[in-house]
């Protein structure tokens, strides 16, 4: 919903904090800000919930807190009737008021109530104290760094790089406090590795079907409480689809937007798809060739991320932001975290059950630095706003319930989730094979030729102030034959690919961009065959 930035303390600059806050102006529409002697704080806000009067940053009615906050909270209405009941007086209809009126109800608690995709502030305007929170799976970015008299926070990294100091990260599911001399201490309030322990496991078929149809339900529908056009990242897969066909129940204005190769298998089944349902949709057709150094770089720039495969991956997902804002859509949802939740990678079926739950556990507390930050920086460098219904909290405990043959059955991954919604899927989506968006058309190999340049982009952003680019975390732990403890312990011995590795892999690409031009320049066109019947 915004960027927010903050400096906090008797050195805060005047004139480095609207640096900051103008470096984070693609995140929302208006500037709002207050300056106060040792406080500076603003928004770029991205209007979505009581648009006209949710202005930021927000005061208590005693002018005791002062709140910065981005994201959504999708249970505010229900908070709002509790804070009601105990005799609290609301200004507005927005999540922005009912956020600070809980953390006056209820302190640092008052996270465990909330449902939602946030990062926030509250500073304490007398003392400079500052309360820090980020939900439990990091959708939402928080970052910090600090100089003498003063911390800076901010939404993105690259709102702190001119400072030159060290910047940290607030962790999913952590909040905590910061002193006005820039001492920060964070402790967790969620604890992903002991999610769901106590609980009983769910094995039976049918429960589990009815459960994470429910679940998946509840968090689209939440996710989609607004008078806004919605748009959804449409790749034409399993969870995408799904995600589109409850959109499209309960919210009837949306939008798909896709990108590939025209006629590649992607764009037929997206296509296909949105037409049985009657969603307008947008194609964004994109070759290999039209992928330049510039788009590369750019992608760096706006994503911020740190392995090259989540970089490839953005410079792909670029162009779809880009779209969904010239079409004037603010509010999208995507299906990422699927994979990770219900088994869609070969990995988790390779190793035994323990050492399965230990992969799985570690992709999701990564997904804030690989995924999630990926959707986060192409979806707000465009001033649109991502929300991913995949990774509600409660989707994630009841996965974690679920043994491994329910993700994985008859060969078929995510097994469950195509049961559960065995009567409102298509079987040509609901039998389609996994196959990652645009993997198939050429469009990642074409980034790929640019892979040995990244972490020298990267560092030209001074991104490396947070950390440097580093091997892909997957490809370590296939060549440890997915052996955890030896794949970290390899990352950090080689945190980086080699002068050799970067020439493998540039040779490998060069041939398979170079394939097709041999193919046009020396055989007939073959026959346009559609993927789809």
């Amino acid at each position: 919903m915004c960027g927010i930035a903050l400096s906090i303390g008797p050195e805060a600059d005047p004139a480095t904090f609207r640096r900051m806050l103008a470096v984070l102006a693609s995140r929302g529409e208006v500037t709002e800000t207050r300056s106060e002697s040792g406080l500076l704080a603003g928004t770029r806000r991205l209007r979505v919930v009581d648009r006209d009067r949710a202005v930021q940053p927000w005061t208590s009615t005693d002018e005791r807190w002062l709140l910065c906050f981005n994201g959504e909270i999708f249970n505010h209405r229900e908070l709002r009737a509790q804070l009601t009941r105990l005799g609290r007086v609301f200004r507005t209809e927005s999540d922005t008021e009912v956020l600070l009126a809980a953390f006056e109800q209820w302190g640092e608690a008052a996270v465990t109530r909330l449902r939602g995709e946030y990062a926030f502030v509250v500073v304490e305007r007398g003392t400079g104290r500052a309360y820090l929170a980020r939900d439990p799976l990091g959708v939402k970015p928080l970052y910090w760094s600090r100089q003498p008299g003063c911390l800076h926070l901010a939404s993105e990294v690259k709102a702190l790089v001119g400072h030159g100091a060290p910047i940290a990260e607030v962790p999913p599911g952590h909040h905590g406090w910061a002193d006005p001399d820039g001492h920060v201490r964070l402790r967790p309030y969620v604890d992903l590795l002991t999610l769901g322990d106590g609980l009983p496991v769910v094995d039976d078929p049918d429960e589990a079907a009815l459960l994470v149809r429910a679940a998946l339900t509840d968090a689209i529908r939440m996710r989609v409480e607004t008078d806004l056009t919605v748009g959804v990242v449409l790749s034409g897969g399993l969870d995408s689809s799904l995600t589109l066909r409850q959109v499209r129940d309960v919210h009837p204005d949306c939008v798909a937007v896709t990108v590939g190769v025209p006629d590649s298998p992607d764009v037929a089944y997206a296509r296909r798809f949105a037409a049985d349902l009657g969603v307008p949709h947008e194609v964004i057709e994109l070759r290999p060739r039209d992928i330049r150094l510039t788009d590369v770089r750019e992608a760096i720039r706006i994503s911020e991320l740190t392995e090259y495969g989540d970089i490839i991956n953005a410079v792909v997902s670029v162009p779809i932001f880009r779209r969904l804002r010239a079409l004037g859509v603010k509010v999208v949802l995507t299906g990422d975290g699927s994979d990770e939740l219900f088994g869609g990678y070969p990995m988790y079926h390779q190793v035994e059950a323990a050492a399965s739950r230990r992969l799985f556990l570690h992709r999701i507390r990564n997904l804030c630095r690989t995924e999630l930050q990926r959707v986060d920086r192409a979806a707000m460098g465009h001033g649109v706003e991502a929300r991913v219904p995949f990774l509600d909290l409660s989707v994630v405990e009841l996965a974690m319930r679920l043994p491994l043959g329910l993700k994985l059955r008859d060969g078929q991954e995510k097994w469950i989730v195509r049961r559960a919604f065995a009567d409102v899927l298509p079987d040509y989506i609901r039998q389609r094979p996994k196959n990652p968006m645009s993997y198939s058309t050429g469009l990642h190999e074409r980034v790929r030729l640019y892979k040995p340049l990244f972490a020298r982009l990267h560092r030209s952003f001074g991104y490396d102030l947070l950390e440097p680019v580093r091997r892909d975390f997957d490809s370590v732990l296939s060549r440890c034959g997915n052996d955890l403890d030896r794949a970290i312990a390899d990352g950090l011995t080689r945190p980086d690919y080699t002068v050799l590795e970067h020439a493998r892999d540039l040779v490998g690409a060069a041939k398979w961009n170079a394939a097709p031009m041999v193919r046009r320049l020396v055989g007939p066109r073959p026959p346009r065959r559609s993927p789809v019947g």
